[in-house]
């Protein structure tokens, strides 16, 4: 059967939920501004699944019209009644590098109740690179929730600011090995000195799955230099 922009939006319309999301799924097949207008309804669909599938396909749909992608995100992150499709739009705000949206992205941090929320927030300032967001990681990597901290990490290491170092270095010792490989990987990112006596220190990690991370860094990040 042939996909159209008539049969696309004959499933988004139907009453039946996986209609729907079939026709999200089938929008990848459409000219991307053809798809972009076709998925205005199902952003604000009565079915929470629906909605969480159309906001995650506007990473790729939304640079055809940018301006309109924020208001639809800033929209879904404040108003939407459940946390994932609120994530999920946080998560589209830094792959679509929508900085704009950073003051809206800190403000839900503090006001939500939701660790999913706030981890995909922290887990997206890194991508959107706003150096606004160094104080919100600081904060965040103190979390009593381990997964907002492992992100937190991550994000400063993407993010690139020199001063993170001395905040990341302590996490050397922590008892998670997942957060020790998150840890190897920001200070990778970030280089310097300092970085690489703990990246040393950490090639020696008893789990081997960090100590080859650390090996593996060191060899790409400093044998040329």
């Amino acid at each position: 059967m042939t996909i159209s922009s008539e049969s696309v939006q004959k499933l988004l319309k139907s009453d039946k939920f996986n209609d729907r999301i079939t026709g999200i799924n089938q929008l990848r097949q459409l000219e991307v501004s053809v798809a972009f207008e076709l998925i205005q309804p199902v952003l604000t669909d009565g079915n929470a699944r629906v909605r969480y599938a159309a906001i995650s396909q506007l990473d790729t749909l939304g640079h055809q019209d940018l301006s309109a992608t924020l208001a639809i995100l800033r929209d879904r992150l404040f108003n939407d009644s459940e946390p994932d499709v609120q994530a999920a739009a946080a998560d589209v705000l830094g792959a679509l590098k929508l900085t704009e949206a950073f003051e809206d992205l800190q403000q839900l941090y503090h006001q939500t109740p939701e660790w999913l929320v706030q981890f995909s927030i922290i887990a997206t300032l890194g991508e959107l690179g706003d150096a606004r967001a160094f104080p919100l990681l600081e904060e965040a990597i103190a979390s009593s929730i381990e997964l907002v901290q492992t992100a937190a990490i991550s994000s400063l290491g993407e993010l690139g600011d020199p001063r993170a170092i001395a905040i990341l270095i302590p996490f050397a010792t922590n008892p998670d090995w997942q957060i020790r490989y998150r840890l190897v990987q920001a200070l990778a990112r970030l280089g310097g000195t300092e970085a690489r006596s703990t990246l040393e220190t950490l090639a020696n990690d008893p789990v081997e799955q960090v100590a080859s991370e650390a090996k593996h860094c060191l060899a790409v990040s400093y044998d040329n230099q």
